[in-house]
């Protein structure tokens, strides 16, 4: 109470609203006025006093000082802040809005929004368990969690990422090939410092994950789109002007949820092969097949070491863990941990300890096993209700994977007006075209991971009406 009370004051000498030499009032009568006890104000005042923003004399009271100190910080006048678009068009970083948008920069405050993306079932996840390893390093509080460590990340999670990626995935890899990352954008960030010049050109999927444009914008390299169909992303013919990198999600694309196939995967690796070029696997939830057994990672068919996989706990567990990694070609691990060390040198140890401990007492694989089928679940749901609330209006893509699927709209129809209606409604639903240049029928990217079966069968019938609504459609 009293820290309130001193901070109240502060800002009003700091800001001018009591003025040099404005008297405050008695410490009694304070007292009174705000229903607190006199020795509580009296320490207030001491601390106005020890800092030197207040003197008191006998006889006089207690006074704001004629002159504050130098050293003293000063609030600054309170003005307009400058438009903030201004410095976004002048930035240099292109033309592409919908990276530098104002829908790029709102994020959803409600995590239970309906069709919410790139959110997990965060109310499945096992926090007791998480609570209990991550108690135990705190009360130890030994040199593996507070002492600095290789860049890599530590060793002990990078042993358990390898052993599990190796049953999971396919890959084979040593845990010196691995290094720990804040999370999949923090990999693929680094991936651009570490192998992108200016003027370089790199390959992204069209539509596509906007963290692969946003750091190939940031790395200024020259972004080259190539269109997604039914079996991956198309594969360029060699070119007089060759590619440094390609960004792929081959076990789930993101937007689009296909799965690459697997001649497209060969022919993938042959163009990187001829060309010099590196492939960057990000796995997008490669772990929720619930159709099938997952498909293996493109790394786990590459010969000549030209793959660089971006793994993920963000989707597996929480997005707040900010946990991922890194499987790197040996050529590549010294060049990566030089860049590391300046940026962030490692992510928090208390948190990798963690995650060493869930993954290896067998809590990480019994959740994925788990959340694969709440999503399996989840996924028909969804299919259902669109197939009885929404025939004629939308048709909806069923995943075979992952967490997301498309509502395909009418041709002609604004998906991005059709979002904006929906967000002033309650429900969280991405325009297709916020993802990509290509003409394409538009559509409606949805997420299913934090909503029950009983919720998208709501959020169905709310998104029907809307897009009935938006299309001019009367639906009963």
């Amino acid at each position: 109470m009293h820290l309130q009370i001193y901070r109240h004051l502060r800002q009003a000498v700091l800001t001018g609203t009591l003025r040099p030499g404005s008297r405050l009032p008695s410490t009694r009568s304070l007292a009174d006025d705000l229903g607190v006890s006199r020795t509580t104000v009296l320490a207030a005042y001491d601390q106005l006093l020890s800092e030197g923003y207040v003197e008191g004399r006998v006889g006089a009271g207690t006074r704001v000082v004629r002159h504050l100190p130098d050293a003293l910080p000063r609030a600054p006048a309170r003005r307009r802040p400058p438009a903030v678009p201004t410095l976004i068009a002048n930035d240099g970083l292109g033309d592409h809005p919908s990276i530098f948008g104002p829908e790029f920069r709102l994020p959803t405050k409600d995590w239970k929004a309906c069709f919410r993306l790139a959110l997990p079932a965060l109310d499945l996840v096992p926090f007791k368990i998480w609570a209990r390893l991550v108690g135990k390093h705190v009360r130890r509080a030994a040199r593996e969690t507070v002492d600095y460590h290789d860049a890599l990340g530590l060793s002990r999670l990078r042993r358990a990422i390898a052993a599990h990626i190796a049953v999971s995935r396919g890959i084979a890899c040593a845990p010196e090939q691995i290094l720990i990352c804040a999370g999949a954008q923090a990999a693929i960030d680094l991936v651009a410092r570490a192998l992108l010049k200016p003027g370089d050109r790199a390959l992204v999927e069209d539509p596509c994950h906007l963290g692969f444009a946003g750091v190939i914008h940031a790395a200024s390299g020259v972004l080259v789109r190539r269109p997604v169909d039914d079996a991956g992303m198309r594969v360029p013919r060699p070119s007089p002007a060759p590619a440094r990198l390609a960004f792929v999600t081959p076990s789930n694309q993101f937007p689009l949820a296909v799965t690459m196939s697997l001649a497209r995967r060969l022919e993938l690796l042959d163009w990187a092969h001829k060309e010099k070029a590196w492939i960057v696997e990000d796995d997008y939830d490669s772990e929720f097949r619930f159709d099938g057994r997952p498909v293996p990672a493109l790394l786990s068919l590459d010969r000549q070491a030209r793959v660089i996989y971006v793994g993920s706990f963000s989707k597996s567990l929480y997005p707040g863990l900010r946990l991922g990694f890194l499987v790197l070609p040996d050529s590549l691990v010294d060049r990566f941990v030089e860049r590391r060390r300046f940026i962030d040198f490692h992510p928090p140890m208390l948190l990798q300890a963690a995650l060493a401990d869930f993954i290896e007492d067998g809590h990480f694989a019994r959740h994925i096993r788990r959340m694969r089928k709440t999503y399996g679940e989840r996924a028909a749901a969804l299919e259902h209700h669109f197939g009885t609330q929404a025939a004629g209006l939308m048709r909806l893509t069923r995943p075979a994977a992952g967490m997301h699927a498309i509502a395909w709209l009418p041709p002609g129809a604004d998906d991005g007006a059709l979002a904006r209606l929906a967000a002033q409604r309650g429900i969280e639903a991405r325009a297709l075209s916020f993802y990509g240049r290509r003409r394409q029928e538009p559509g409606l990217v949805l997420g299913f991971g934090t909503v029950t079966p009983a919720e998208i069968a709501k959020g169905v019938m709310s998104l029907t009406r809307i897009t009935a609504e938006a299309l001019g459609k009367s639906r009963r």
